[in-house]
């Protein structure tokens, strides 16, 4: 029996689940995941081994309005991901219905996906009621080539299995691209960032906008097994750097508590995270900070 393999892009608005989903597919935390918009910034691969086929799961910037150089990447990783994939996994927020940025999406996607087979799976119906989970599948029919309509619950699991089977009929006969013990195809250092940026997100919550941005300067293996994981958070504002630092530094220690066990289970060991805050103004705009970030076309 032929092996199948194959890349499936997810895409969606900011906040629909892209990450969640992509987490309960894998079995294990690969991308990061908040209630605010623009958590996830770069293409994310997600790895899905299973006996005769492999699924590889794109995990892509929310689509919205770029208003700086750092939403006009999100938005070129999101729409470049659409290359060369077997198929591509339209979400949409049960909860939200069709928004004015769905539309739009949907109005892109009809121009750009071509003969990709796409399919659309309708999140969070665990919030809802059927009749809403409905209304938007009346809508998505209208559209002749979103090839099928699933309503799931990336966060309950709901008809996840489902999900896949039919995502698995979109899969060729081909290699298995990546190692079966693999997750992900993105580096350590970036692990290790986005961690320390979700917790920043997650623990300060609306007292910071966006413009938080995470550096990994040094990693190294003590002779004790105890791994030195050096990182600074830039923000905007001398102001912002206050509130991430904490009166006597106790916000800056909550958030390496909170993200010192995650990045201990990539290791393996037991970790010394030192953490720094710098203020850098305006580095989403600047080519330079961006590219320093890691926010830069692979």
């Amino acid at each position: 029996m032929s092996y199948l393999s194959g890349f499936i892009v997810i895409i969606g608005s900011p906040n629909v689940g892209k990450s969640t989903l992509m987490n309960r597919m894998v079995g294990q935390k690969v991308s990061i995941v908040s209630d605010r918009a623009q958590t996830t910034r770069n293409r994310i691969a997600g790895v899905v081994t299973r006996k005769g086929y492999q699924m590889i799961f794109l995990d892509t910037p929310g689509v919205t309005g770029a208003k700086n150089r750092l939403g006009e990447y999100m938005l070129k990783v999101a729409f470049d991901s659409l290359n060369d994939v077997e198929a591509v996994l339209l979400m949409l927020d049960a909860s939200k219905g069709i928004r004015d940025m769905d539309e739009a999406l949907l109005a892109t996607l009809s121009v750009k996906v071509g003969s990709i087979p796409v399919v659309a799976a309708i999140n969070k119906t665990d919030r809802v009621s059927f009749g809403d989970t409905e209304e938007i599948r009346e809508r998505l029919e209208r559209e002749s080539w979103i090839k099928n309509i699933v309503p799931i619950s990336a966060a309950t699991g709901r008809n996840i299995e489902k999900l896949e089977a039919i995502l698995k009929g979109y899969l060729t006969e081909g290699p298995m691209y990546y190692p079966e013990d693999m997750v992900t195809d993105r580096p350590i250092r970036m692990m290790c960032s986005e961690i320390i940026r979700e917790k920043t997100l997650t623990l300060l919550r609306d007292e910071i906008p966006h413009g938080i941005g995470v550096d990994i300067d040094g990693i190294k293996l003590r002779d004790d097994d105890i791994t030195d994981v050096l990182a600074t958070i830039y923000c905007e504002k001398e102001s912002h750097k206050g509130m991430i630092i904490g009166h006597g530094g106790a916000m800056l220690k909550k958030i390496g508590t909170a993200a010192r066990p995650e990045i201990e289970a990539f290791f393996d060991t037991k970790v010394n995270l030192q953490i720094w805050v710098k203020t850098r103004p305006d580095w989403r705009n600047s080519a330079n900070a961006l590219r320093e970030l890691g926010y830069t076309p692979d």
